[in-house]
């Protein structure tokens, strides 16, 4: 994509955290013009995130780096609530994805970000990386954004012209503070002590995400990826950080749940309070905020990094859209209105899951969560594995249980008419597909549409069962049917699949969506 003189990159990222290296992988992957900028050369050394789900994995499949990062990453076999005293509040055990990953990885944030900028080096022709400068100030116009900042060796300030700027800065985005914008919510003022350790030999049940539930002092028990595993306790009103600032201090903490030097070995620990905290806007004229910068959740859940990276991957092609030409300048309003419903309710859970972990829950409301399904039930799928829902945005179609339109498209193994076996999203590129059902969709769109679709480089492929045989290099063999079933369910003939997977439109509700 190309700039006038006038700019120095389509876009600008302030800050390269998760947020923003996800972001430099996206639009590098696009060819956008991008330059970063981060004021600390080093990866921040301790782990602050501690999964990653299927959706997200997904999303790194698409810049093809998802197999370098799961030989990485441990597959988390379940998570539980218990007592002190072993009894098992509730037990939650991570069912088969419709995403085409394993629904929950353990991992290593270093490790994980590391392979992550190296992943944005495939695209030095489109992306530079600016170490050791910090954001000075920002301004913007009718046309673009004007970044100053200061080399933290030399002090000489550089100005970057830009048509967009994302700050991806954290949680005290700097950014944000110039913008103006206000940090809505609230922070928990208890403050939590994290432990790292590296294993030296297994213990029970480590390979379960284990939240010891107790009214005192509830604790997160958490294995990380290649031999690091994670503890995290409250400090008690009369308790301050100097009371846990040695390891023979943290030992008594790590005592209490059985875990002896037999088992870990301490190297490090922080300390950090809850916040529950969201910017009262996203978008402001031609600056977004990303990750933390956006919005803030207890750790419960382990969505909050998460949530960076899926605003980075939900922005980025809408971006690459607006920046060729191809769809208005609007479609960048559809940011903060597609991802903010998902942050609001990925947050809820968080705050739930707290109120089970610091046992704030009813003794009603804890026999119904401890009570087993009946047994001719299956039992229910909790909101936080469900996979994800568009609430509003870049959709034509009802948004409801019943609608094909904002689901996210299910990825089984498939074939290419080549006889190829692939992931499904690997038939798709990177663009806008339209899907039919068995049906070419060329032969159900009028003229118009298919014209539409194609100005935005949209591929048309059919899908197929396996009993067809593969005619045209269109088309895909659905090995197991499950697409193909998928689709009859909504009675969908034709879909359009927007390039983050999600259905933005089906025949019945109007497949005009570019126009």
């Amino acid at each position: 994509m190309s700039t006038t003189q006038t700019f120095d990159a389509d876009v600008v990222i302030i800050g390269y955290g998760p947020s923003g290296v996800a972001a430099a992988n996206a639009l590098g992957a696009y060819g956008v013009k991008t330059i970063a900028i981060e004021r600390d050369r080093d990866i921040y050394p301790r782990a602050r995130a501690v999964t990653v789900n299927d959706w997200t994995m997904r999303l790194f499949q698409s810049i093809g780096l998802d197999d370098q990062l799961s030989r990485n990453m441990d597959r988390t076999r379940a998570l539980r609530w218990i007592t002190y005293d072993g009894r098992e509040l509730t037990h939650m055990e991570f069912p088969r994805s419709t995403l085409g990953h394993p629904r929950s990885y353990a991992i290593y944030q270093p490790v994980m970000e590391e392979i992550l900028r190296r992943g944005v080096q495939r695209f030095q022709d489109h992306v530079t990386v600016r170490f050791g400068e910090e954001l000075v100030d920002i301004a913007q116009n009718e046309t673009g954004v004007t970044v100053t900042s200061r080399d933290k060796n030399s002090g000489v300030e550089h100005r970057i012209r830009a048509r967009y700027a994302l700050a991806c800065d954290g949680g005290s985005s700097s950014t944000r503070e110039r913008l103006g914008v206000k940090l809505l919510g609230e922070t928990v003022e208890t403050r939590w002590v994290v432990i790292d350790a590296r294993v030296k030999r297994w213990w029970p049940h480590r390979n379960i995400l284990t939240f010891w539930s107790d009214k005192k002092r509830p604790v997160v028990d958490i294995a990380l990826a290649l031999g690091n595993h994670r503890w995290e306790f409250p400090l008690e009103p009369h308790e301050t950080d100097a009371d846990f600032s040695t390891h023979e201090q943290l030992w008594k903490l790590l005592n209490s749940l059985g875990v002896t030097d037999n088992e870990v070995e301490i190297y490090q620990h922080a300390f950090y309070k809850h916040h529950v905290r969201h910017a009262e806007t996203w978008r402001v004229g031609r600056v977004f905020l990303l990750g933390d910068a956006a919005h803030l959740m207890p750790p419960w859940a382990g969505q909050g990094m998460q949530s960076g990276i899926r605003d980075a991957f939900n922005l980025s092609w809408k971006l690459r859209e607006v920046l060729a030409g191809r769809l208005p300048e609007s479609l960048l309003d559809t940011y903060e209105i597609e991802r903010a419903p998902h942050v609001a309710e990925m947050t809820a859970i968080a705050v739930e899951m707290g109120r089970i972990i610091k046992q704030q829950l009813s003794e009603e409301e804890m026999k119904a969560l401890a009570a087993p399904p009946p047994s001719d039930q299956a039992p229910p799928e909790p909101p936080l594995l469900r996979p994800p829902v568009l609430r509003a945005g870049w959709v034509r179609g009802p948004l409801d249980e019943g609608s094909i339109v904002g689901k996210m498209v299910p990825q089984p193994r498939v074939a290419g008419a080549n006889g190829k076996l692939c992931m499904f999203d690997d038939q798709l590129g990177n663009g806008f597909v339209l899907l039919g059902n068995e049906v070419d969709p060329e032969t159900v769109l009028s003229t118009t549409d298919r014209q539409a679709w194609a100005n935005l480089g949209a591929s048309f492929l059919t899908l197929r069962s396996a009993e067809s045989r593969g005619v045209k290099t269109t088309d895909i063999i659905d090995l197991d049917g499950s697409l193909i079933e998928w689709m009859r369910e909504f009675k969908a003939k034709v879909i359009a699949i927007r390039p983050d997977r999600f259905v933005a439109a089906a025949d019945g509700f109007g497949l005009s969506m570019p126009i």
